[in-house]
């Protein structure tokens, strides 16, 4: 027996509601022109920080943007409570396009690449110079991911009381890369930060280290108002520091216009999405020489046509070998 009538549009007709609700569904997706902007400092479990109109505002991703994440140095756009006080929670709800990106991966058979930091406008990579011993081939890899993320980078000499720069230093000459030196003692006197300071003002610099190198010790120099724990423990047998620094944070430079962003301790820079053709953008006297390399050329091959450019004496061999050996990293453990 029919429980309506014939016509079911009567105001007594209970309708069932799908799975998802009642709401009709749409593809039409909401712009959110009057959203926020602000920068991400920190990611931590879901949990975005945010500076907002100078507030440090906690927001979550929204749905709409799916599995694209942000990372410390987005720029990004937020809806809801903007206030910053305590137990509130804005949305993002949309990522702004990056202009620089620092990538790694595990290592270099790793398809999964990991976005360390966006929107950074140079690389402050720390070695020191013993305690523990520097590793050239790790500075390579971190140099490779800054040319091919679009940073400049720079390199930051620490324990300069243990051992003398100079050996380390004529390997990067042809790359004229720019180096700070610093000892143990100026980095407690402030004479180290200051030193460094001058090289980041107005720019978002990320720090990139071994622990142990006295990465974070110069970040709570440069920011002493936002201290991070830090520890001068070196694993006697390895020759390794255990991490102090968990996660990634932005810290602004009081005066200078600029922000630190330090990163954890890394052990591993694999290069698995790096693209050769984007390193040697990072050359612009060798660049014109490959306009004339077969498609696809690494760059490092018999019919590579930098050989007869260089040969030819349009740029300086030692430049030209400085960009293979970083090439090469790619292909070889960073611990070599």
């Amino acid at each position: 027996m029919r429980r309506y009538g014939k016509n079911p549009d009567e105001d007594d007709v209970r309708v069932r509601p799908g799975r998802r609700g009642s709401r009709p569904r749409t593809h039409t997706r909401p712009k959110h022109e009057d959203a926020a902007s602000g920068m991400v400092l920190t990611v931590d479990r879901g949990r975005l920080t945010c500076l907002v109109d100078g507030r440090r505002v906690v927001a979550m991703k929204a749905r709409e943007l799916g599995r694209k994440a942000a990372v410390v140095g987005d720029r990004v756009a937020l809806v809801g409570d903007l206030s910053g006080e305590k137990d509130t929670l804005a949305r993002i709800v949309r990522i702004e396009e990056r202009r620089s990106v620092l990538r790694r991966t595990a290592d270099d058979d790793d398809p999964y690449e990991r976005v360390v930091v966006a929107n950074a406008d140079q690389l402050a990579i720390v070695t020191a110079l013993a305690d523990p011993e520097p590793r050239p081939r790790m500075i390579d890899r971190c140099l490779v991911a800054a040319y091919d993320g679009g940073l400049s980078p720079l390199l930051v000499l620490t324990k300069s009381d243990l051992a003398s720069p100079d050996r380390l230093l004529e390997r990067y000459t042809p790359l004229g890369v720019p180096y700070v030196v610093t000892s143990r003692e100026e980095l407690y006197d402030g004479e180290a930060a200051g030193r460094v300071r001058e090289l980041l003002d107005g720019k978002v610099t990320a720090f990139v280290g071994h622990s142990g190198v006295g990465k974070t010790t110069l970040v709570n120099a440069l920011v002493p108002e936002d201290q991070r724990r830090t520890t001068g423990h070196v694993n006697a047998v390895t020759g390794r520091g255990r991490h102090t620094t968990t996660s990634a944070l932005a810290l602004p430079l009081d005066g200078a216009g600029g922000w630190v962003v330090d990163t954890p301790g890394v052990r591993s820079f694999g290069l698995a999405h790096v693209d050769p053709s984007r390193v040697v953008l990072a050359f612009p006297d060798l660049v014109p020489g490959t306009e004339e390399c077969p498609r696809g050329c690494t760059h490092d091959e018999p019919e590579c046509a930098l050989d007869a450019w260089v040969s030819e004496g349009h740029a300086d061999p030692e430049r030209l070998a400085s960009l293979r050996r970083l090439l090469s990293t790619r292909e070889r453990h960073e611990g070599d």
